[in-house]
């Protein structure tokens, strides 16, 4: 099985990455933080930077309203029956 950052790429969203420099893993645990845990995007802005990565906070913002629908529909077809009954 491919690692979920090789399926992505492979996918639709694919067109969602143009013009990002960022390494994907990063923008994916900040637009992950951000949906998950809903800190203040400052507060993400500071998270990254306690681990070494120099990210502003209107950049995050920017990954979040442009990834997290194409996200959406990406894990949406993703989806499977849970049951038969």
């Amino acid at each position: 099985m491919l690692r979920i950052h090789v399926q992505l790429q492979n996918s639709t969203f694919r067109e969602v990455l143009k013009r990002l420099h960022f390494p994907l893993e990063i923008m994916l645990v900040c637009v992950r933080w951000h949906a998950a845990c809903t800190p203040s995007i400052r507060n993400l802005e500071e998270m990254m930077a306690d681990r070494g990565v120099l990210v502003d906070h209107m950049t995050v913002h920017r990954w979040a309203v442009k990834m997290l629908p194409a996200l959406a529909k990406v894990f949406r077809c993703r989806d499977h029956a849970v049951g038969t009954s």
